[in-house]
């Protein structure tokens, strides 16, 4: 499925967007930045020292042409920022001497800089836990809606598939509402890629074999995303043979829609899928690109602190496209 990741690079260098990475003192930050900008899918914003950062880059033998360097201790933008987290915050006990100190950091001054438009999109967490990545984006971005939740999709390239898994990276026990904008998210997200979404809600149970509050939680949420979205391909409560195979699809839920050929598989809880997705990459030699995060009214995206310089290259090239569709919003 190497084509994918061809098709997302070359929709990036149609229209690449504006990246902020906080995280400027991992060299591999640096790495994908410098091949980032050979490609042409982003124009990279690295926040931190100039003068340490081109030191750093120097030393590892990579250029530094194309790409902005601003140090927020010293951003004429500052004050400006601290005034708008200060009025974003007041009402949780913000004061303005705390939102000028808060703002210096690196991973609230990028989300800073993407609330107001000042980058089109950041990648933060190669360091950090997903925490310092949700938290300033939780505050300062917001969610679409009220009571929306942020959830964070895989795209999992196999040999000979393409799968999309979620919510692998945020939400510990969604609910069965939370699930079911879990699922509806992942095929907007889907579609936005040029997918068309085929998904599976999860479960150790398939179509009544089980009876437990947990399968419960899974029939129930995947009635809420049927009734918001009668078009959507979706089937549930299915054990994940029954979703990706054709043949089990036919013993155990004849009737199906799926006929086992999900492409998106919904996973109950997060022990669940992020488990999944580790052995898939691990055991079934799968390319995990992401997590993406669902549910943010901007882009901003997560890494694993176990990323490589091609997954910080790879989220970049879907940052942008994920900036693309904002502007046709």
């Amino acid at each position: 499925m190497e084509e994918f990741i061809s098709s997302i690079l070359n929709k990036a260098r149609d229209d690449p967007k504006s990246i902020v990475y906080p995280e400027t003192s991992d060299n591999r930050v640096l790495k994908a930045v410098s091949e980032i900008v050979e490609k042409g899918i982003a124009k990279p914003i690295l926040l931190g020292n100039p003068d340490k950062i081109k030191a750093s880059m120097a030393a590892l033998g990579l250029f530094t042409q194309g790409i902005e360097f601003l140090d927020p201790g010293t951003s004429d933008n500052l004050e400006t920022y601290a005034k708008e987290l200060f009025n974003l915050r007041k009402d949780h006990g913000m004061t303005l001497e705390k939102a000028r100190e808060t703002i210096k950091k690196e991973n609230y001054f990028g989300t800073m800089m993407v609330h107001l438009d000042d980058a089109d999109g950041m990648i933060y967490g190669a360091v950090h836990p997903t925490a310092e990545t949700l938290m300033p984006a939780l505050q300062i971005i917001k969610t679409r809606g009220p009571f929306h939740k942020i959830s964070g999709l895989f795209f999992m390239i196999f040999k000979d598939r393409l799968m999309l898994f979620a919510d692998a990276a945020v939400e510990p026990d969604p609910d069965a509402k939370d699930l079911a904008d879990i699922a509806l998210d992942t095929a907007a997200t889907a579609e936005r890629f040029g997918i068309q979404p085929k998904v599976a809600m999860l479960s150790f149970s398939t179509k009544g074999s089980a009876k437990h509050p947990m399968v419960s939680k899974v029939i129930e949420a995947t009635k809420i995303a049927k009734y918001k979205n009668p078009e959507l391909i979706i089937d549930g409560e299915m054990q994940v043979d029954a979703a990706i195979e054709p043949w089990v699809a036919e013993i155990k839920c004849p009737d199906s829609v799926l006929k086992g050929q999900a492409n998106v598989l919904i996973f109950p809880e997060l022990n669940a899928a992020n488990i999944g997705y580790k052995l898939a990459t691990f055991f079934g030699k799968a390319e995990a690109v992401g997590p993406v995060l669902q549910g943010l009214r901007k882009p901003i995206n997560d890494l694993s602190r176990g990323c490589t310089v091609n997954d910080i290259v790879n989220i970049t090239a879907i940052t942008v496209i994920e900036g693309q569709s904002k502007d046709k919003r």
